[in-house]
């Protein structure tokens, strides 16, 4: 199934979150906090406000850092996903 978002908003498949600590401790569950990393899978075209166009900064592919309390977390093919609007990126992580 393919996802083609609307306007301003980027589809992010969420990577796992920390299941160790730096000095070998593994979290349990409950423990681990939720992962604010995700990877860019679809963007939408952008949006116009007061006349001008507002393009995207986001690319597929990108490795991004989003707001831990925002989006919209979907389920597609078993697969979990978080749709976003591009202000909830903070950054973009370069490798």
């Amino acid at each position: 199934m393919k996802i083609k978002p609307l306007f301003d908003r980027v589809v992010l498949k969420p990577l796992e979150s920390e299941k160790e600590t730096k000095g070998g401790i593994i979290l349990p569950t409950a423990a681990q906090e939720k992962s604010q990393l995700g990877l860019v899978v679809a963007v939408g075209s952008g949006k116009n406000a007061e006349g001008k166009d507002i393009g995207m900064s986001v690319k597929v592919g990108d490795k991004v850092l989003y707001g831990k309390y925002t989006g919209t977390e979907i389920t597609i093919d078993e697969e979990k996903f978080v749709v976003v609007r591009q202000p909830d990126i903070l950054a973009i992580i370069e490798d």
